[in-house]
């Protein structure tokens, strides 16, 4: 069992991330979070919204990067930081277009939240609330108690 996300870089949170070694290698994800004792943040689903309320992003990489950004400044707003995430559900309208774009994903992901990787899973459905919408995110957070 390992504590990091198997990023070639420690990951840069309070909480434990646990991949064991019997399972298949966690690329971008941790298998599972151990969450340090705090304050739990619950982030409702976020898609790529901006301030207006109108979906922005012409393809799934934009759209993305905004809802997960929005993820973030939520989580800000509530006193939290990226590395105090410990899961995000992704909910995609079309997971071909996703796997199209994991390399761009990838790199805004990065750019947004850093080398840290918490429980996660990408959920196929047919359609979002919004009807522009191809990503909604929803995460849960984990403040540690100082």
């Amino acid at each position: 069992m390992t504590n990091s996300a198997n990023s070639g870089k420690p990951a840069v949170s309070p909480h434990l991330c646990v991949n064991p070694t019997e399972m298949a290698v966690a690329r971008g994800f941790s298998h599972a979070v151990v969450a340090q004792p705090g304050t739990t943040i619950y982030l409702a689903g976020q898609i790529a919204v901006d301030a207006n309320s109108k979906v922005v992003g012409d393809n799934f990489a934009e759209q993305f990067a905004v809802a997960l950004q929005n993820v973030v400044q939520a989580l800000r707003a509530a006193g939290g930081t990226p590395e105090h995430l410990v899961s995000l559900v992704m909910y995609a309208t079309d997971v071909s277009a996703y796997r199209s774009a994991l390399r761009e994903v990838g790199a805004a992901y990065r750019q947004i939240i850093g080398d840290y990787y918490p429980a996660m899973a990408l959920v196929g459905v047919t359609e979002l609330v919004e009807p522009k919408a191809m990503i909604e995110i929803i995460g849960t957070a984990v403040i540690p108690v100082k």
